[in-house]
């Protein structure tokens, strides 16, 4: 199991809005067959195993990472590909919380005579698709933030001038994070100040990173159609509360309405029910104060991303979070911390919200890279 665990990373920035799953089929203590998914559409981990184990799949055990899928979607169902392989037995480290699955399709083999278990190593698989796990199960992707700051907590000098706070292995990380994630989300403040590509660059072989989504948060539609990401290949999407006309020359841009705030400015709860609909697995932030002072508020993200660079930029400089009106130590925001790495001369720690009940934090994934 730890190998088909191994063998579903290598779908980690490909199988988007599909789960990375593994499978390895064994048969007298020797493996015989080995796979994963790559990319939805093409053929399931189970699959290429079965191919790669030919006739001599027949009374072996097969090792999976997820529960075998037991519906037709883009492809038919692995449970019944296993059934007619003459695999003698069969091993999940965990359910599928897809409803569509959610137990059936070890029913399904049990039913055809096959020996089932499930459970093994289960954490480690839940581990690799924690927000395809999050999303099943409450319709919400997994929602993270990164941010990057100096000793002295700020993100910026007084001027705005923020290129590079961190070294150059900790964006190579952010990058890992981008990669991983189905959308990049942005503020309409950092494309006009920034004129970022939100996208994902890695050494890695061509066609090895489905790209995220690039999504900017926009309110009042003041997005310049010439900017860099709306250049690009790929979906950008602006995602707006205004009822007004945007310009069309950027025709690979795409506008979406959604509700707004009292204030005028998007819904955020909107915005991320809008995230599942689309299927996003794990979102990513890069923003601004603003918003992250808003996410921090309505207690919408599930991992704090904060890198921490040895440098001081002074107290004139912009702080992580706009939150005004904080006047007493009964008003502060709780986090609990769920990891910390050093990466190159920075420092990685991954952080949880503590809404309302201090000393309870959230539930967070493993770390995965």
């Amino acid at each position: 199991m730890a190998r088909a665990i191994e063998l579903a990373r290598r779908g980690l920035y490909t199988t988007d809005p599909n789960p990375r799953v593994g499978c390895v089929i064994v048969k007298e203590g020797r493996i015989i067959g080995e796979g994963w998914h790559q990319q939805a559409g093409e053929a399931h981990a189970e699959v290429v195993a079965l191919d790669a184990a030919g006739p001599g799949a027949r009374g072996a055990t097969a090792f999976v990472s997820l529960e075998p899928c037991s519906h037709h979607g883009r492809t038919p169902p692995c449970s019944r590909a296993l059934i007619e392989s003459g695999i003698h037995r069969v091993v999940a480290a965990m359910e599928d919380p897809n409803p569509k699955v959610a137990g059936s399709g070890l029913r399904q083999l049990r039913e055809a005579g096959l020996l089932t278990q499930s459970g093994l190593l289960a954490s480690a698989a839940e581990g690799l698709n924690p927000g395809f796990c999050q999303r099943m199960r409450s319709g919400r992707p997994l929602i993270r933030s990164k941010l990057a700051m100096s000793l002295d907590g700020r993100t910026a000098m007084a001027s705005g001038e923020s290129r590079w706070i961190t070294g150059a292995e900790a964006r190579r990380d952010v990058h890992r994070w981008r990669a991983r994630s189905s959308a990049i989300v942005t503020g309409i403040d950092t494309v006009l100040a920034d004129d970022p590509e939100l996208t994902a660059r890695l050494d890695e072989p061509d066609g090895s990173v489905l790209q995220p989504v690039r999504v900017v948060l926009d309110s009042k539609l003041r997005f310049p159609v010439i900017s860099r990401m709306a250049q690009l290949p790929g979906r950008t999407v602006l995602l707006t509360a205004s009822t007004g006309e945007f310009s069309r020359s950027s025709p690979g841009v795409e506008i979406i309405t959604l509700p707004a705030d009292a204030k005028g400015r998007l819904d955020l709860s909107a915005v991320l029910a809008w995230f599942g609909e689309q299927e996003f697995n794990e979102v990513l932030f890069e923003a601004g104060p603003t918003l992250n002072g808003a996410l921090l508020r309505e207690n919408l993200v599930d991992e704090w991303i904060i890198y921490m660079a040895p440098v001081i930029l002074g107290d004139e400089g912009r702080g992580l979070f706009h939150l005004p009106k904080l006047e007493r130590m009964a008003d502060r925001f709780e986090m609990s911390l769920a990891g910390v790495r050093q990466i190159g001369p920075d420092i990685r720690m991954k952080f949880t919200s503590c809404p309302n009940v201090p000393g309870q934090p959230a539930a967070a994934s493993p770390d995965s890279h």
